[in-house]
């Protein structure tokens, strides 16, 4: 991940809510950076969005000032392809590519999780690009490469929302 979308080494905040027993959590909350703006606004409306190269076809993730593909710019084609840079929804669906579970979340620094184990996960979305996220609904040990996830949101301090992901629903598409 870029350093817009980082924690408070990177300029982030932390947010706290009530966790059980009334201690609070806290999460950093990532900074938003001249590419990031438009990702972190459809948050707000809980929609998940990513940049699209129109130069090469292709899905871009993070969000960045260029395609990491075929070098497409955001205002500019210099490359001689003729595209640009675009946001597009994304459907929310996507597959587990890899997960770890961190057992001890204050060593980690992790006081959202409080204290409890949580899982750490790479995501490929439909759209073809891989995120990195938490898996929240179910026991951490129970994520599993190739395991069916959805998007799911976690609200933040300013209004904008945290795109986490979820077991999809057996029965469910």
């Amino acid at each position: 991940m870029s350093a817009e979308v980082g924690g408070a080494a990177a300029g982030g905040a932390a947010v706290g809510d009530d966790a059980v027993g009334g201690a609070p959590r806290k999460r950093f909350e990532p900074p938003v950076g001249d590419e990031s703006g438009p990702f972190w606004e459809a948050t707000r409306e809980g929609r998940l969005l990513v940049q699209w190269c129109t130069g090469c076809d292709r899905a871009v993730f993070y969000p960045r000032a260029f395609c990491p593909s075929c070098g497409v710019g955001d205002t500019n084609s210099a490359n001689g392809t003729g595209g640009a840079l675009e946001w597009r929804q994304a459907s929310g669906r996507a597959t587990v590519h890899a997960a770890v579970v961190e057992h001890r979340p204050d060593a980690a620094g992790a006081a959202f999780s409080g204290g409890e184990p949580y899982c750490i996960a790479l995501v490929d979305l439909e759209e073809g690009v891989r995120m990195m996220t938490n898996v929240v609904g179910c026991p951490p040990g129970d994520v599993h490469s190739g395991m069916a996830v959805t998007v799911s949101w976690e609200p933040l301090s300013d209004g904008r929302q945290l795109a986490l992901f979820r077991p999809v629903a057996v029965g469910l598409p």
